[in-house]
């Protein structure tokens, strides 16, 4: 598999640190009222078939955090932008 990198190009996925489900959103209080949510954050994923939205590291480029859309079925890479940027 390899994936564009915005600054660097195409690379191989040996340049690249997978991090996880790039869709997930983080509870945003600390309070105990808020456990149950944090549980679901911290425990509950889905498991998607098709597309879907990770976070990747390019730790042995640029050092960029990635946004990498992939369809986990075939590994297609259908998309990439950098994280924090435009939905």
């Amino acid at each position: 598999m390899r994936i564009r990198c915005p600054y660097c190009g195409e690379r191989g996925l040996e340049e690249f640190t997978y991090r996880g489900d790039a869709t997930v959103t983080r509870p945003e209080t600390l309070d105990q009222t808020a456990e149950a949510a944090w549980v679901d954050y911290v425990y509950l994923r889905d498991n998607p078939a098709g597309p879907h939205r990770e976070h990747w590291y390019h730790g042995a480029g640029c050092h960029a955090w990635l946004v990498v859309t992939r369809d986990v079925r075939t590994h297609e890479i259908l998309g990439v932008e950098l994280a924090g940027g435009p939905a």
